[in-house]
């Protein structure tokens, strides 16, 4: 039970400012709970804070100023405050960024008032402008939902009075609606599809788990296809019929459309949806509701898991292999991990589903850490693609193209059926490198040791490490030379370009982020492409996400070697999976799929063990050289960022803490660097990096503490801290 303090009792403030500690206040007229968000004075500002406990009374205690108001939302309940404090010590982040996580909804102090909203009418105005339509547009995005001036207006880059323009001539409904309403119910048992025996099985075991009560964890793998997502949401059925909260996390914002489609059907409502792309007045409802229980089940991004849950009961994590799990900016975590942690704190069951799991969560299979459910067959009549290597080493390839004519032929034979073709390529944009033939130079962002990336689609260069963009210069700024910048190397645009010559009757679509201004914009073009708006799909790593694409029974990897460069150790294993995710895009329906890889060595281990299909051979290989060489699921890494405008600086203290580290030998861990990162320079700001290696049960993060601890970085110098680091740019 939560303690309650009384007017005037000493409480100790955890506020989302950067301090390094609790701040004492006195507790307000009618007192308050430990967990209460509450509004505190600190210095002329008001600021969101939460009571985390007794006062400390370090401080003159005349000087103690009272909280100025307790906030209308319910308390943090004390497993959230364990988990932002687990999180917090695991990360070596600051509890203040952490409570930053935890309370990313806007006008958390405001009462229940109500609000003015906009529906759409059926009436069209009789004199349409650009504007109007925009606005019309916009709501259509939304699917119908209410949603305020503000939100309207910006959604459709008008001014409000195109809004209310609209209202006057009956095109828009004004009306108004009471804030945070409760979500609509689920209903557990309305039926979903009809599981198949193995299925069913899979299903049966989850279920179980959830029956039993209490924490545990749950490899949910299965080929692509298999029906992963029906399974797991038999074990949301059950956790529903408990009273219980689910949460789905999905890698991708693209993929909530289809996914919300699926929920719906088989619980009658739409769930609670938490990311980038719902609006501000959405956040806060659902924010409030997941703290009240007025929603049951929630689909979202990673930061979903900082979500105030009353009662969570299953954790789902989709697609947990999947490196946009991790997050790099801020507070640095891996959701899939964290993921475990939050269910462990709330006897929950957690579901880490995948065609081809992270190492990590396989190794915990192995070792019986985690349960294994495996489905091994495709749903209904759909089988597994046949998958076989194009040697390039035996292609005639003409100057400046990129399908072979293996690949053509076959692109060929899929479209006389009316069936679709996907082409993968992990490269945004027209090319990677613009060249000036004349003196050689490589154009580059004025702000970062990158090349820019020419998006001719958008008929500009743009830095794909800080977003600086510039248009295409028709003369090179470094000798000025006319008419001799060339593009080096493919990217999806200029495949595109290639392929539409070569196919000129085909519809070429491409899915590449970068092409779409909105998730929603992009949502529509996927659900598109699924009812067979393309002939032909040109795709980056966003295609492998779990989408269904029933016509597409073809799929070409441009540059299947394009993974196996590069020092990283998840190189084979980041391969293996993409891999394999694309090629599993292919025959999800009745037709049979083929996927065709083009690579200039059939012989690498990584392109033999995609091609055969020997997952177990290939996690049983990777994890014996990953446990001889001591490094992560079998040792513990943490990369040191160091950045800052002067580099002479960021080497200096990168040199200092190389020598001062007493600390970390002490626990036995290794120390390489400083060195200049791979990407040197980020938005002006030099980077270099240390990288710290330790034995998998050495105290990595107390020794990490007492090493930087040492130091207190001044000026413009930032010191990041990167435990189990995903990437080493």
């Amino acid at each position: 039970m939560a303690e309650f303090y009384h007017e005037g009792d000493l409480v100790a403030v955890l506020t989302t400012q950067p301090l390094d500690r609790l701040l004492d206040y006195r507790a307000p007229e009618g007192g308050c709970w430990q967990g209460a968000h509450v509004e505190v004075p600190l210095g002329p500002r008001r600021v969101l804070g939460v009571v985390w406990g007794p006062g400390q009374g370090d401080f003159d205690p005349a000087k103690v100023r009272p909280v100025g108001r307790v906030l209308e939302v319910a308390p943090m309940r004390e497993e959230l405050r364990q988990f932002l404090i687990r999180v917090a010590d695991y990360t070596l982040t600051p509890l203040s960024a952490m409570l930053r996580l935890a309370t990313r909804a806007p006008g958390l102090g405001e009462g229940p008032a109500l609000r003015m909203v906009y529906r759409l009418d059926e009436a069209r105005p009789a004199r349409m402008t650009e504007a109007r339509e925009r606005v019309i547009e916009a709501m259509q995005t939304f699917g119908g939902a209410a949603l305020t001036l503000g939100e309207l207006a910006q959604a459709a880059g008008v001014g409000t009075g195109v809004v209310k323009g609209l209202v006057q001539a009956g095109t828009l409904r004004e009306e108004a609606a009471p804030r945070d309403l409760p979500y609509p119910r689920l209903d557990p048992d309305l039926g979903g599809v009809t599981l198949t025996g193995e299925q069913a099985e899979a299903a049966g075991t989850l279920s179980a788990a959830l029956h039993s009560g209490g924490f545990g964890t749950t490899l949910l793998q299965g080929v692509t296809g298999s029906g992963k997502t029906e399974v797991y949401l038999e074990a949301v059925a059950e956790c529903l019929r408990q009273g219980r909260q689910a949460l789905v996390l999905l890698p991708e914002i693209a993929l909530t459309g289809a996914f919300l489609a699926r929920v719906e059907q088989r619980f009658g409502a739409r769930p609670g949806e938490w990311h980038s792309g719902i609006t501000l007045t959405e956040r806060r409802r659902l924010w409030k509701m997941v703290a009240e229980g007025g929603v049951q089940l929630v689909v979202g991004a990673r930061s979903a898991l900082f979500l105030p849950f009353r009662d969570l009961g299953l954790v789902v994590v989709d697609e947990e292999h999947d490196t946009s799990y991790k997050q790099e900016e801020g507070v640095f975590y891996n959701a899939r991990d964290m993921a475990v942690l939050r269910a462990s704190l709330t006897g929950a069951q957690a579901v880490l589903a995948s065609a081809t799991p992270s190492l990590e969560t396989w190794v915990n299979a192995q070792a019986g850490k985690y349960g294994r459910v495996l489905l091994a067959d495709r749903f209904g009549a759909a089988v597994m693609p046949r998958m076989r290597a194009i040697d390039m080493r035996a292609e005639e390839m003409g100057a400046g193209s990129w399908v072979s004519p293996t690949l053509r032929r076959a692109v060929a034979a899929r479209l006389e059926k009316g069936e679709q073709a996907l082409l993968f390529l992990n490269r945004r944009g027209y090319a990677p490198v613009t060249l000036c033939r004349a003196c050689g130079h490589q154009i580059g962002c004025d702000h970062c040791d990158a090349r820019m990336v020419e998006h001719r689609f958008l008929k500009r260069l743009m830095c794909h490490q800080c977003g600086a963009t510039r248009p295409v210069p028709d003369a090179c700024p470094a000798c000025g030379a006319e008419g001799k910048l060339a593009p080096v190397g493919p990217g999806v645009e200029r495949l595109a370009e290639e392929v539409t010559a070569a196919f000129p009757d085909a519809r070429v679509s491409v899915l590449s982020s970068d092409l779409f201004g909105s998730a929603r914009a992009l949502k529509e073009h996927i659900e598109g492409i699924a009812g067979g708006a393309a002939d032909i799909i040109i795709g980056t790593q966003l295609v492998a996400k779990g989408h269904n694409f029933p016509l597409l029974t073809l799929v070409g990897v441009i540059d299947a070697d394009l993974g196996l460069q590069g020092s990283d150790l998840r190189a084979a294993e980041r391969t293996f999976q993409l891999m394999r995710q694309v090629a599993g895009r292919a025959g999800r329906a009745e037709a049979p799929g083929e996927a065709l890889l083009q690579t200039f060595q059939p012989e690498h281990p990584v392109i033999r063990a995609i091609l055969s299909g020997d997952e177990e051979g290939f996690w049983k290989a990777e994890a014996e050289s990953r446990h001889a060489a001591c490094v992560p699921p079998f040792g513990r890494m943490a990369g040191i960022i160091l950045s800052s405008p002067d580099l002479q600086a960021v080497f200096d203290l990168g040199m200092a803490l190389a020598r001062n580290a007493e600390p970390l030998r002490r626990i036995g861990a290794e120390v390489w660097g400083p060195a200049a990162a791979p990407i040197a320079r980020i938005r002006g700001r030099h980077r270099v990096r240390l990288l710290v290696k330790a034995e998998k049960g050495a105290p990595l993060q107390a020794a990490l503490a007492d090493w930087l601890g040492q130091f207190r970085p001044k000026g413009d110098l930032r010191v990041a801290i990167d435990v189990d680091p995903q990437s080493f740019l």
